[in-house]
């Protein structure tokens, strides 16, 4: 027979009634009841039924659990409950076969730990509430770019493999090139900026490093970022952009992915919006009222962010931090030199995004690395675009990872990567 399918399981239809199909998928389930089988078969679009009787179910042998089969036959209507139709098989063919016991449990009757899953991983993307999450992920993904794209931002691919610390810091992983060192990229930052040049409105969503030793469900060091940088926008210009992004994936999936969110088992609700605007003054007066021994400047640990977030709960922009607690490419307040114009965009106490106006003079970003302990000879050919007529731009960076899981209600990001890289885990 071949695995030449002609339909999806979804694309059964009534009109197909008495039609020969040819399936593909993997066995949910199965049950010889004298002359006649019952298997349930599934693929990535849903379930159907396949009755086999007579010499074919004689001949049937043994057919594995998830083992992957292709099916011929006739569709038919069904008294079976959870179908809509069933298939009278005439050909079956097993084309991969499932040993057992199979590590992971996919239907679920059995759970399995998280570890367990993720070492299993192809394996456990058989299971609906995983394929679910990723379904919404895809889904996600595109409402980010359509709404991107629709406010005119064009979309960038930046190199991963970078010749200098190109922000500084120490969370970086180095590797051997060709004799020289390298670095694997943190963000896009240096690069996005230097694109508003000629591009003005880019956006990139890819996966960026960190090698920070975070032991916590929201920690990762391969983790997927979606980046903007705008020209002839601040930083309110670009907190807007963000706010319409967040509450554009809520409506999407919410509207787009009931199926999805029935078997996840959590409701997508779109957020209230205009978001709240908190200051860092603000939050640090709030800390103080809480008891908190904190003083303007300190930065804000993330028992304090669980303070403000209990305070605020939902999404909110927490804005205006002090220049110090500010990378180097950060301006300042016109009427406030010690303040930034920058924003953390949170979700509770977790943080989502960060972003801010950046510099566009040259001179005072020089004064700003040596300011913190840089050498602006390291920045050259970041430098040398701001003598190219750099126009004023403003940007951000938010963890898609983080963001799937306040769309889905979970609180470790591991359920929500493929393959998560952490500092324990480097296969499969």
């Amino acid at each position: 027979m071949g695995f030449v399918k002609t339909h999806d399981i979804d694309e059964l239809t009534s009109e197909l009634i008495g039609n020969q199909v040819i399936l593909g998928g993997w066995v949910e389930d199965f049950r010889k009841l004298g002359k006649m089988s019952f298997i349930t078969l599934r693929d990535v679009t849903g379930i159907s039924q396949i009755i086999v009787k007579g010499e074919l179910n004689d001949n049937l042998g043994e057919i594995n659990r998830q083992s992957v089969i292709s099916v011929k036959g006739i569709v038919q209507e069904t008294k079976a409950r959870d179908f809509a139709f069933e298939i009278k098989a005439e050909e079956i063919e097993v084309l991969g076969k499932a040993v057992h016991p199979l590590p992971v449990d996919p239907i679920g009757r059995v759970e399995s730990n998280i570890d367990t899953r993720l070492n299993h991983r192809a394996l456990d993307m058989r299971n609906q509430k995983t394929a679910s999450i990723f379904k919404l992920r895809h889904h996600v993904l595109q409402s980010l770019r359509k709404t991107l794209s629709g406010k005119k931002f064009i979309e960038i691919t930046t190199p991963k493999i970078i010749g200098s610390a190109s922000e500084g810091g120490a969370n970086l992983f180095s590797l051997d090139y060709f004799g020289k060192t390298a670095y694997l990229a943190q963000s896009p930052q240096l690069y996005k900026e230097q694109m508003t040049i000629g591009l003005e409105r880019v956006f990139e969503i890819s996966n960026f490093y960190r090698a920070e030793n975070s032991h916590t469900g929201r920690h990762l060091t391969e983790f997927t970022s979606i980046d903007i940088e705008a020209a002839f926008m601040d930083y309110n210009d670009v907190m807007d952009v963000l706010e319409s992004l967040v509450l554009e994936v809520y409506k999407f999936t919410s509207e787009n992915c009931k199926k999805e969110q029935e078997i996840i088992g959590h409701i997508i609700e779109v957020p209230k919006s205009p978001f709240e605007r908190i200051t860092y003054s603000q939050c640090v007066e709030e800390l103080q009222k809480d008891g908190e021994k904190i003083e303007f400047g300190d930065d804000l640990l993330d028992s304090h962010l669980r303070i403000i977030g209990n305070n605020h709960p939902g999404f909110f922009f927490l804005t205006d931090w002090p220049m110090k607690l500010k990378p180097f490419y950060i301006r300042e307040k016109d009427e406030d030199p010690t303040l930034s114009r920058s924003f953390d965009l949170q979700f509770g106490y977790l943080e989502l995004s960060s972003g801010g106006t950046r510099l566009h003079n040259p001179d005072m970003l020089k004064a700003r690395l040596k300011e913190q302990g840089l050498d602006p000879a390291q920045f050259q050919d970041h430098l040398k675009t701001f003598d190219w007529g750099m126009p004023p731009h403003s940007g951000w960076g938010m963890g898609l990872d983080r963001l799937m899981t306040t769309l889905i209600g979970i609180d470790n990001v591991r359920e929500v990567v493929l393959y998560p890289r952490d500092p324990d885990r480097l296969n499969p």
